[in-house]
């Protein structure tokens, strides 16, 4: 995956300039590099950052260089809800990274108790930090639940599918469960007591009684 970018002299305010044309104001920086604020055309990024995420590397490029980069940060508008400005961080590629992968869980629909309203997939962890080469880090963790046909049946993060020679999990332990299927629980609301209107009566009759509470000592004595 490959995209175009310019390099910009366009900054703070007047980037809003930029979004009108089209275009999103974006910055590169990384290992061995001065940051350079640069400008991407909406449209090809929003596709790309669809595919890439934040784990996959990209082309960036610029001018007459090819830049091999991630996607570091994406901020959005906040009433509009469109990307408004993009990071990418230039990796040494040579070097093991942290990164989060996402969670991905497919086959809800196919399965038996989750269509028969009797259970949900409770997923527990939407990210999980793994150490690899850039080159290496996968897309996404993808589990399937659609055969999962039993209550607490789900996956713990040593069963999760990846290239254990090149990808690590060093934070998280192996038992740690990312899906799980739960059942659903539904709780019922108390009943609420009818007062009759005999009873409701006499309760206001009883506050109405109630003598005024006594003010102190001192009070009186003023």
């Amino acid at each position: 995956m490959q995209i175009e970018a310019k390099k910009r002299e366009t900054l703070g305010k007047k980037t809003k300039y930029i979004r009108r044309e089209g275009g999103i104001p974006s910055v590169v920086f990384g290992v061995g590099m001065d940051p350079v604020h640069i400008t991407l055309n909406y449209n090809e990024f929003d596709k790309i950052y669809k595919q890439a995420g934040e784990t996959q590397l990209i082309d960036l490029l610029l001018d007459k260089e090819k830049l091999r980069v991630l996607v570091k940060d994406v901020q959005y508008h906040p009433v509009s809800g469109k990307i408004s400005h993009a990071s990418f961080y230039k990796p040494d590629l040579t070097v093991r990274t942290e990164a989060q992968v996402p969670v991905e869980i497919i086959g809800e629909e196919t399965n038996e108790l989750i269509k028969s309203g009797v259970a949900l997939a409770l997923q527990l962890l939407q990210e999980v930090t793994v150490e690899a080469l850039p080159e290496d880090i996968p897309h996404s963790f993808t589990i399937d639940v659609s055969n999962m046909n039993e209550l607490g049946q789900g996956v713990t993060i040593g069963q999760l599918e990846y290239d254990r020679e090149k990808v690590s999990i060093p934070t998280l332990d192996p038992e740690e469960m990312v899906v799980r299927i739960d059942e659903i629980v539904i709780k019922e609301e108390p009943e609420e007591v009818a007062v009759s209107e005999e009873e409701a009566i006499a309760g206001l009759e009883a506050t109405s009684e109630k003598p005024e509470e006594e003010g102190s000592e001192e009070e009186e004595n003023k």
